[in-house]
């Protein structure tokens, strides 16, 4: 399920600085709100066929909401590489609104634990939730299980695992 090419530290630092400079670029040539999705997977291996599927599906259920609350994409682009899926959206509408919805999904979808949306506003401030993410595994605060490594990255990835498969059969 999580069969992929393990990616190193640095290739994970250099891809994160990557996207860092492109959403900083896109907010000075469209001064519209940022979306940037990318999925929470812990552990060397970052992409898959199944965590592309799920990207996918992630991406497409954004989009339909997106339209559906009449938040015009603008521009779009996709990375997919071993670092990871990434999509960037500037999108014409309310950055708040955005984050709402993004909050829903993450929340909502049957993968949304696996999602990374992030919403920065037309001057660069990203956005928060209004509650904490709770841990893929307990009910703690996901930073707090994050920062103290309460998980190991085997139990981390067979929740990852057993989430995709019933999702996906």
């Amino acid at each position: 399920m999580l069969n992929g090419i393990p990616v190193e530290l640095p290739a994970m630092l250099a891809a994160r600085e990557e996207r860092a400079s492109r959403q900083a670029a896109w907010l000075k040539e469209y001064a519209r709100p940022l979306l940037s999705f990318t999925l929470n997977i812990p552990g060397p291996i970052k992409t898959s066929p199944d965590l592309r599927q799920g990207f996918e599906d992630g991406r497409v259920a954004l989009e339909g909401r997106l339209r559906a609350a009449q938040l015009p994409c603008i521009v779009q682009m996709e990375v997919h590489n071993v670092t990871g899926d990434e999509a960037l959206l500037a999108i014409d509408g309310d950055a708040a609104e955005i984050k709402r919805i993004c909050t829903e999904i993450e929340e909502h979808h049957p993968l949304g634990r696996l999602f990374d949306l992030d919403v920065l506003a037309a001057d660069g401030t990203k956005l928060s939730r209004p509650l904490p993410r709770r841990c893929l595994l307990c009910t703690e605060q996901a930073q707090v299980c994050a920062r103290s490594r309460r998980h190991s990255v085997e139990e981390l990835t067979a929740e990852i695992e057993r989430l995709l498969t019933a999702y996906l059969s």
